[in-house]
């Protein structure tokens, strides 16, 4: 529980308007003149085939062959987006999105949002400094943070996640952590509610009985394993 609330009052510290005490970092080197043209050709190669897929598994199904081509698509150009944009942390620190404009920090942070774990859980640090810096929206670290729980198998604190269950062949929310005061949470660092984000991203009603009976069920596997 300690590490939900850390993670929240961090957020909700950084979301504030006062200017962060801790130093800025320097970049690296100056971004290309065409960082936005490049951020813009990324997003395109990355997200254009996921809307194809996601259409056409709401009308053939999750396991469609018709689906299967744009995730291979997809598959194939992520790996390719990834490793641009790991050049560009690397080389030229995290972008400001003053400089980038929203749409190119939203660019990296999905693409990021789409790697594996352990690229995710590198740059974690990064992407924190760049809240703290004001180069980033809490939001982004937010959504990163509920990603990185679910693959830790935790408890999520925005409601973020959701997975494919293929016993029930059906999406459901990865399990939050205190499923009554989410929207509370996502209020503070600038986020809109849980219904709103739920419909509007997955086209999926947000039931809180059924959400408070699935933490509880996560909770007590939770705590059956430890006592395992």
């Amino acid at each position: 529980m300690l590490r939900y609330l850390s993670l929240f009052l961090f957020l909700v510290l950084v979301s504030c308007k006062e200017s962060p005490k801790k130093m800025m970092s320097q970049p690296k080197e100056p971004l290309p003149v065409n960082i936005s043209k490049i951020l813009d050709s990324l997003w395109n190669s990355e997200q254009i085939p996921i809307r194809k897929r996601d259409s056409l598994m709401r009308i053939y199904g999750v396991e469609s062959e018709q689906a299967a081509v744009y995730q291979a698509e997809y598959k194939e150009n992520h790996a390719k987006n990834i490793l641009a944009v790991q050049e560009i942390l690397d080389r030229y620190g995290w972008p400001d999105v003053a400089v980038i404009g929203p749409m190119g920090s939203r660019t990296i942070c999905n693409i990021l949002q789409h790697a594996s774990q352990e690229v995710r859980e590198a740059y974690l640090s990064m992407m924190e400094q760049a809240v703290l810096e004001r180069k980033l929206a809490a939001a982004y670290l937010a959504r990163a943070s509920d990603r990185l729980a679910t693959d830790r198998g935790e408890l999520q604190i925005y409601g973020g996640q959701m997975k494919f269950y293929p016993e029930t062949k059906t999406f459901n929310l990865w399990p939050v952590f205190d499923p009554k005061n989410i929207n509370k949470r996502r209020a503070a660092i600038g986020l809109n509610s849980i219904e709103e984000h739920l419909i509007e991203r997955f086209d999926f009603v947000w039931d809180l009985e059924e959400q408070l009976k699935r933490t509880a069920a996560f909770e007590k596997a939770m705590q059956d394993k430890l006592q395992e």
